[in-house]
């Protein structure tokens, strides 16, 4: 038995989840904004990707406006006076439902094939890149690539400009088997989509007889002299709608990037057995004076500090944002502290790897602790 990939259900599945966003949003508004899109939805990818498209329409207007034959765009007073136009243009993204929905579905479709295969997402990249400036796309876009962005990101710039097609697309593959056992499970990036619509993975890899081929599914506001898409560097870390108001400007710890292709790889150790001790905890919790403090916190996705919330990011969820907004979101949906441990338990511990008796776990037990009135 072989795996074949279920395309019609990917397929469904975008188009389903973009009109559930799209239900929710335009209930109250008539159009979308950049900055709406930053923090759309839960998956900081599924939004990358819709910037990332809004981008390239954006160069093929520009493309468009160059073309015409009967004006000197070399000119440099033009370039500069294009330039503003391009930049003030970026900045008033102004898209109704018709035509934001079916750009969801489509960055729906490309984070589950991106968190599921990697390899097979990023070589299609490569792929779509023009002929001779792979290195000079890879740059453009690398801002947007936000899950398994160390499978890809050590090309640029170390590739060199004579490596053709193939070159890259064997070290995409070399790159993936040295940095895989460190990359974040492809479980927990897909549970970020069930705050919208729960992704059922079997179904969309089907055991069949035989192996058929797998189908491709296709702020500054004043300032003129840089584009919101230029700006995405320094939004690429704002947290998501679920985060705290307060914690809009945050930043969040990255990974370590430009892994080299034949480096030896972090080891991860995930499912090491650990597990959490509820009584335990509640005897350690309770012996400190902690019970006069229970059921004072309210959602732990809005009462975390921006320093907790920057420790949890880097020490407890790999550094990925999606993550720990997707955690805590699931713990302030338990009924009780039984229920939270548990659930930290089965989804986080071991698929983590965390040191149940550092100070940042210890620190992250105590808020579900102090959430909880019945402990």
């Amino acid at each position: 038995m072989t795996i074949q990939i279920n395309s019609n259900y990917l397929e469904k599945y975008g188009k389903e989840y973009a009109s559930i966003v799209c239900e929710g949003f335009f209930a109250s508004k008539k159009y979308m904004t950049g900055q709406d899109i930053i923090q759309l939805t839960s998956s900081t990818q599924v939004n990358f990707f819709i910037i990332k498209r809004l981008f390239e329409l954006w160069q093929d207007e520009l493309a468009k406006l160059k073309s015409n034959p009967y004006f000197d765009y070399r000119d440099i007073a033009v370039h500069e006076a294009l330039t503003q136009f391009m930049n003030v243009l970026s900045r008033r993204i102004k898209v109704e439902r018709a035509h934001i929905e079916p750009l969801i579905e489509t960055a729906v479709i490309q984070s589950i094939q991106l968190a599921t295969d990697p390899v097979w997402y990023y070589q299609s990249e490569i792929e779509g890149a023009p002929e001779g400036k792979i290195n000079e796309y890879l740059k453009e876009n690398k801002k947007y690539y936000k899950w398994h962005d160390r499978v890809i990101t050590f090309l640029i710039d170390k590739a060199g400009f004579g490596h053709d097609k193939s070159e890259y697309l064997r070290a995409i593959s070399a790159n993936y088997q040295v940095v895989k056992d460190s990359l974040e499970s492809e479980n927990l990036l897909l549970a970020t989509f069930g705050d919208i619509k729960a992704f059922n993975l079997d179904a969309y890899r089907e055991s069949v007889a035989t192996e058929e081929p797998r189908k491709s599914t296709a702020s500054h506001e004043n300032d003129s002299s840089t584009s919101f898409f230029d700006q995405m560097d320094a939004a690429e870390d704002t947290p998501s709608k679920n985060e705290g108001k307060e914690e809009i400007k945050e930043e969040t710890p990255k990974l370590e990037k430009e892994e080299p292709v034949f480096s030896t790889p972090k080891t991860n150790d995930r499912g090491n057995g650990a597990s959490l001790n509820i009584a335990a905890l509640k005897s350690r919790f309770a012996s400190e004076s902690y019970n006069g403090m229970k059921g004072v916190i309210g959602d732990l996705s809005e009462s975390l500090a921006i320093n907790q919330r920057f420790m949890f990011t880097k020490e407890l969820f790999d550094g990925n944002s999606d993550l720990l907004t997707h955690a805590l979101k699931s713990i302030d949906e338990c009924r009780n502290f039984n229920d939270a441990i548990d659930l930290v338990n089965s989804r986080y511990v071991n698929e983590l790897n965390w040191e149940t008796e550092s100070e940042p776990v210890q620190e992250f037990l105590l808020l579900i602790y102090r959430k909880f009135d019945d402990v």
